[in-house]
């Protein structure tokens, strides 16, 4: 068994979409990044990645080719999976953490969940998000931006 973590952070801005987990959530301000900037996929991918050494996000998905720009973090995701399995690994299970002050995220979490096993092909029950705030503290407290915490585990099928 290995287990991989992940961590991204985005700036939060008027004029984008929020996406997390592949969901699409109103409110006022976006992420900010190259492709939809959602942090909680970016996050689960690092993990993943991590877990099989395979590099990060930046080393297959570079933000200066524009191929990527505005590539919604699902078929990030996709390729993930594809390269975990080029690799001989299979998905144990996802654990992460979205840091955010607004907006309220229970009500989108079993959504996200829904779109990241289903991407992944795994079932539900190997994916767990979370969201906590900041009690105000730091960038995320103040609404600067987001960060999102993924941890996995993968396991060699050959």
């Amino acid at each position: 068994m290995r287990i991989g973590f992940g961590y991204d952070v985005h700036k939060l801005v008027e004029e984008r979409a929020l996406i997390l987990g592949g969901v699409e959530i109103p409110y006022k301000l976006g992420l900010l990044g190259h492709s939809d900037a959602d942090v909680l996929i970016h996050a689960i991918m690092d993990a993943l990645l991590g877990a099989a050494a395979l590099g990060d996000i930046g080393k297959h998905f570079p933000d200066n080719d524009e191929k990527y720009k505005g590539i919604s973090s699902l078929k990030l995701l996709a390729e993930v999976k594809y390269l975990l399995k080029a690799e001989g690994f299979s998905i144990n299970n996802i654990d992460a953490t979205i840091v955010a002050e607004k907006p309220k995220l229970a009500p989108y979490i079993p959504k996200m969940v829904d779109n990241i096993a289903d991407c992944l092909g795994v079932n539900r029950d190997l994916v767990n998000i979370k969201a906590t705030t900041t009690e105000g503290l730091g960038f995320t407290g103040v609404g600067q931006g987001m960060a999102a915490y993924a941890v996995c585990t993968i396991k060699s099928e050959l």
